[in-house]
């Protein structure tokens, strides 16, 4: 507590404090979303689970209000935009500032793909079901799909901020007119393939959002926050009441057309609302944020953000094993009898955070520990040829390339016939050789440890 209050006294003057409460408060609603939406019954001799939005049809609405991955692009926009300038004033390349970034997302990742497979090992050889273990796990990893579209965001951020430099609100102008083009497509041929492309476009396109409002493109004005805020949520409505588009804002199973999962043009819509709505905010949140309990608040969250992410559905399934292996809850049968079932959600919801502390005390350490080290030391099996900037260059591509690609695998894997590590092994191994050549540029480079 005593490092947290110093960190807080010495924070510089001109840091937006506000975009740090919205980081944490955007991942801590989605953990929240997640606890709340996963159900999880009895019945037929084993332990099953459903989305509470495929039966409880009033629950759509709300998702309006805990669908904040926006907000977090958003945010993410500001912060790259803020770090990456920073760095190339100070002399720094381009390639460098992706290591540094790098570090921080990658090594608590690294500790979530090793320990899941080690606990499915050991579930494996103790004569477990492996589809059951494989269910397991793939609940488990579902927040790396977000992780594996904001790595190759980040990716591509030296790139998308040169092309803001240059042209501006045009570049999130064209995204979103791409993104109406995947959706249109999509329904006019029916074809889910044909609107892939909006992971890429809608997600930059929020990041875009955040370089405007870091270099004033954007003001922080009213008469710009309340027009962003009118249109968005005018469109997004429009978009979902009156025309093609799922009233959900989180997808289930049995929607035609999502909004999540991949984003739409009415997501998009409701982004940039809720760009209008945090430029309302700001002004108010950052005052509040100058006192020091609030603020010290927000440091710690953030010190081990990411770890919640990772981790806060390992928790649920510990929860999980843990109730239908002791019997500690009832476990209602049949999904339509939702006042059984809601009713136990607090204590359900009690557990899972409980858990969740649990876990940060061991594995947040990982990534608060990154976050002290100044250097990564140099190991005696870094390749002396990564000290030249091409080759680490050429290392930091081909090491996000192996990350990217090794979520994948795992993003896409079939919940059940995991194998005995629970994880695809190739994916698995294709992350964690990226991880690995990420790791030796760093040292070589003497950047910072991840």
């Amino acid at each position: 507590m005593h490092r947290l209050h110093e960190i807080a006294e010495r924070t510089p003057p001109g840091r937006e404090r506000f975009i740090d409460l919205l980081r944490a408060v955007a991942i801590l609603i989605v953990v929240l979303g997640h606890w709340m939406v996963i159900v999880v019954t009895g019945g037929d001799g084993g332990v099953h689970g459903f989305s509470a939005l495929e039966v409880l049809r009033w629950g759509r609405p709300i998702t309006w209000l805990v669908q904040v991955l926006p907000v977090f692009f958003i945010v993410g926009g500001f912060a790259n935009a803020a770090s990456l300038t920073s760095h190339l004033r100070g002399g720094g390349g381009a390639g460098d500032w992706l290591l540094d970034r790098s570090a921080r997302l990658v090594r608590p990742t690294t500790a979530l793909l090793v320990t899941l497979a080690a606990a499915a090992l050991v579930a494996h050889l103790a004569g477990a079901d492996s589809d059951v273990v494989g269910r397991g796990v793939w609940l488990a990893t579902i927040p790396l799909w977000f992780l594996l579209v904001y790595l190759v965001v980040v990716f591509l951020t030296p790139l998308t901020h040169r092309l803001h430099r240059r042209a501006g609100p045009a570049v999130p102008a064209a995204l979103v007119v791409l993104v109406a083009a995947g959706d249109t497509a999509r329904l006019a041929f029916d074809v889910p393939a044909l609107q892939m492309g909006n992971y890429l476009f809608a997600w930059v396109a929020m990041h875009q959002m955040g370089f405007a409002w870091q270099d004033g493109t954007l003001p922080v004005r009213p008469r710009v926050a309340v027009p962003l805020l009118v249109t968005g949520a005018g469109a997004a409505v429009l978009l979902t009441v009156a025309g093609p588009y799922s009233i959900s804002m989180v997808d289930f199973p049995g929607e035609h057309l999502r909004n999540l999962a991949p984003p739409t043009l009415a997501l998009t819509s409701w982004a940039t609302a809720q760009l209008g709505l945090v430029l309302l905010l700001r002004d108010a949140g950052e005052r509040f944020l100058k006192r020091r309990v609030p603020w010290t608040a927000v440091i710690a969250v953030n010190a081990v953000i990411l770890s919640v992410l990772l981790w806060h559905l390992t928790a649920l399934v510990l929860v999980i094993a843990a109730v239908s292996g002791l019997g500690l809850l009832p476990l209602p049968r049949p999904p339509q009898h939702t006042g059984a079932w809601l009713s136990w959600k607090p204590l359900w919801l009690a557990l899972s955070l409980t858990v969740l502390v649990a876990l940060l005390a061991v594995f947040g350490r990982i990534e608060t520990r990154g976050l002290r080290r100044a250097r990564a030391p140099r190991a005696w099996w870094t390749p002396a040829v990564l000290g030249r900037p091409r080759p680490r260059a050429a290392a930091t591509v081909a090491g996000y390339a192996a990350c990217v690609l090794g979520l994948l695998g795992v993003a896409v894997a079939h919940p059940t016939h995991r194998g005995p590590l629970g994880l695809p092994a190739a994916a698995l191994a294709t992350f964690l050789a990226g991880a690995a050549l990420l790791r030796a540029a760093r040292a070589a480079g003497g950047r910072r440890a991840g």
